[in-house]
């Protein structure tokens, strides 16, 4: 089961006012930053390996 599916409106407030809290508005944005890049390479990384995986079938 999803955990989105267990979590309402008011939980999702607590929680986002609780990383506020711990980590503070100027940091929230450059961890989410990181964590975008963090998949972007990841994508990246998987179309990259699907092609090498195309040419060797060619081969």
């Amino acid at each position: 089961m999803p955990l989105v599916g267990f979590l309402g409106g008011q939980e999702l407030l607590i929680i986002a006012l609780v990383l506020l809290v711990l980590f503070g508005g100027t940091r929230i944005p450059s961890l989410m930053r990181g964590m975008g890049q963090g998949i972007r390479e990841f994508r990246k990384e998987l179309r990259g390996s699907e092609a090498d995986d195309e040419e060797t079938k060619k081969k």
